[in-house]
């Protein structure tokens, strides 16, 4: 079973974790270096305030993945459009992580006011995130072509969008 809960300070060691594997392994994030704990909780106090929800999945007292709301861009005439993130530990992958935290990530932002527009930044490429935002209602809005540099070769990004 599945439990969402919001993030708390002691999640941060295994968020960054999470997060980590991803910058050494996958291209589902453009940072090349991983995160230090200071980086990450400097993050973390970013975050359950305002528009910018962070929340976590837990499986049998773990803590598996996680879904966050951030600033889009940091210019004032954005601050109702959100940037959402999921990331899910490898060793959790389909099992319904990512499926849980979208629904629950997108149930705050639907029931926050001050929340117009979610954006999802998603590499070119990667299908099963494109399906996950497809299920829920995220619409294609463009490509970038070769924006970053990963692993020797470069990559787009595919912008997804959702209006709530």
């Amino acid at each position: 079973m599945i439990t969402i809960r919001t993030a708390e300070k002691a999640d941060v060691p295994k968020l960054l974790d999470i997060y980590n594997y991803e910058v050494l392994n996958g291209v589902a994030t453009f940072d090349l270096q991983p995160k230090t704990i200071e980086e990450r909780m400097i993050w973390f106090e970013e975050h359950n305030i305002k528009n910018h929800p962070l929340i976590v999945a837990v499986i049998d007292n773990e803590v598996c993945g996680y879904a966050s709301l951030s600033p889009y861009r940091t210019k004032e005439a954005y601050a109702a459009t959100v940037e959402l993130s999921v990331y899910v530990d490898a060793d959790y992958r389909g099992r319904g992580v990512a499926t849980a935290l979208m629904e629950a990530i997108i149930k705050l932002a639907k029931e926050d006011e001050n929340t117009h527009m979610v954006v999802s930044v998603i590499t070119h490429g990667n299908e099963a995130s494109e399906k996950l935002h497809e299920k829920f209602g995220f619409d294609f809005s463009g490509t970038i072509h070769e924006v970053g540099v990963k692993f020797g070769r470069y990559l787009d990004i595919d912008n997804f969008e959702l209006r709530v």
